[in-house]
């Protein structure tokens, strides 16, 4: 017995198809069905919902988010050894499990989803979970096709995602959550509870989208931060040239001081940057022109 349904230990499931957990995949395996239970509840309740889970693997979350009673698992999934697997839950639960071998970072996903409420909840691979987290949110249009993402990480990258401004590790990715969401680390999972085992603890984050995040160009805000914290030890006059604007006048229209470094500007400041740049025209003609998204 599965410890949450009937269907077999997932040790036993990995073994019979040869699911070794492969590093160029950022595969890490968590087996302890009562951890993937606690996840499940975390994303809060699912009857009715729609989830898409990325990085499926041999089913223990997956089968944690069927068994809290969601409408609908989307388990998107680009090791082709785990497919099997997933259709053996699928089976287990007629109709409610859609298996989609897929790359994450190129898989269009809109076709697969209807007009339920739908909810990201995923053991993402390591090596494309920054990568997929800020697909997520720079998607257009706002507020996005997701009313939550709950995503586990490598600690390191939790902490870069809810930092506030004045902190070690402050930087774009947090600007970016905090500007169209409210982020929360949930608690942590010891390296210990994975296959393989990795160096580094990980942590369960929330996000959850702003129905109205602060009036700014996207592409602008996206161009500012790269430039500011692409030279972060720099004063954002000079890490701000590479723009192609008067940066000291764009500072000055959004109230920053020019010898300030990016790592104390707030999600406020930035987007009073970010505007103050859409508006401006640019003071280096033959330069390239990267705000505004193009």
């Amino acid at each position: 017995m599965g410890g949450i349904d009937d269907l077999p230990p997932l040790r036993e499931v990995i073994k019979r198809h040869g699911l070794r957990a492969r590093k160029s995949l950022g595969q890490n395996f968590l087996l302890d069905l009562n951890l993937t239970m606690r996840i499940a509840r975390a994303a809060g309740p699912l009857s009715g919902v729609t989830v898409v889970e990325i990085g499926a693997g041999p089913g223990g979350l997956t089968r944690a988010l069927l068994a809290q009673g969601a409408r609908r698992v989307i388990a998107v999934e680009h090791d082709t050894r785990a497919l099997a697997a997933l259709m053996e839950i699928a089976a287990r639960y007629p109709g409610r499990l859609d298996v989609v071998e897929a790359d994450a970072l190129a898989f269009d996903l809109h076709p697969h989803l209807d007009a339920s409420p739908t909810r990201v909840v995923a053991n993402l691979p390591y090596n494309i979970a920054t990568a997929l987290l800020v697909d997520w949110l720079i998607c257009e249009p706002w507020p996005p096709w997701y009313d939550s993402l709950c995503l586990l990480f490598q600690r390191e990258v939790a902490w870069r995602i809810v930092a506030a401004a004045g902190e070690e590790n402050y930087g774009r990715l947090a600007v970016l959550a905090g500007w169209r969401t409210r982020a929360k680390i949930l608690f942590e999972i010891a390296a210990s509870a994975f296959v393989p085992q990795p160096k580094v603890t990980s942590s369960l984050v929330r996000l959850t989208p702003r129905t109205m995040p602060l009036p700014c160009d996207r592409g602008a805000l996206e161009a500012v931060t790269a430039a500011a914290f692409g030279q972060r030890r720099k004063m954002l006059r000079q890490s701000l040239r590479s723009l192609g604007f008067d940066a000291p006048a764009a500072l000055a229209r959004a109230g920053i001081d020019p010898t300030e470094r990016a790592e104390n500007v707030t999600i406020e400041g930035f987007v009073a940057l970010a505007r103050a740049l859409s508006d401006m025209p640019a003071a280096d003609p033959d330069s390239v022109r990267t705000v505004g998204g193009r």
